[in-house]
């Protein structure tokens, strides 16, 4: 008799990331990577560099937005539950600026049947808040790895 073992939260958010990443042809466009993953928290992170700059010499907002967008799917699809958004809003503290590293951090605040609510904090290296991102998803039918 085979028992299959049953993932941790952990685990099956690792898996989920994995199976999301290898689609994901806008993140790793852009230039993200994904540096931690747990069930309803991600971490995404990006160095700007010139291209992702505007005609301010600044991070282009919607590179900001993008990258904190990103954070919240991986975070809210961290269950092998196929989820989107539903809506994002941000809203911007300070400029990235060419050179620095933007980091990620959404943390699920608040999953209820299929609706989810995510905040995103993007900060620089220097741990300097450059945007507040709140995402709220939604669960729709299929899973991102079959279990």
């Amino acid at each position: 008799m085979s028992m299959t073992a049953e993932l941790t939260p952990k685990q099956r958010a690792e898996k989920s990331a994995e199976a999301m990443w290898a689609s994901d042809n806008a993140s790793k466009w852009a230039g993200m990577e994904i540096s931690a993953i747990d069930e309803g928290s991600a971490t995404l992170e990006l160095t700007v560099e010139a291209h992702h700059c505007n005609g301010h010499g600044i991070c282009h907002g919607g590179v900001t937005f993008m990258l904190a967008d990103s954070a919240f799917a991986f975070a809210c699809n961290s269950r092998n539950q196929s989820t989107v958004a539903q809506s994002n809003s941000i809203t911007f503290t300070a400029p990235g600026k060419l050179g620095e590293r933007l980091i990620a951090c959404a943390i699920e605040v608040s999953l209820t049947g299929r609706s989810g609510i995510y905040d995103v904090t993007v900060e620089n290296q220097s741990g300097q808040m450059i945007a507040a991102f709140r995402g709220l998803s939604r669960a729709i039918k299929g899973q991102l790895f079959e279990e």
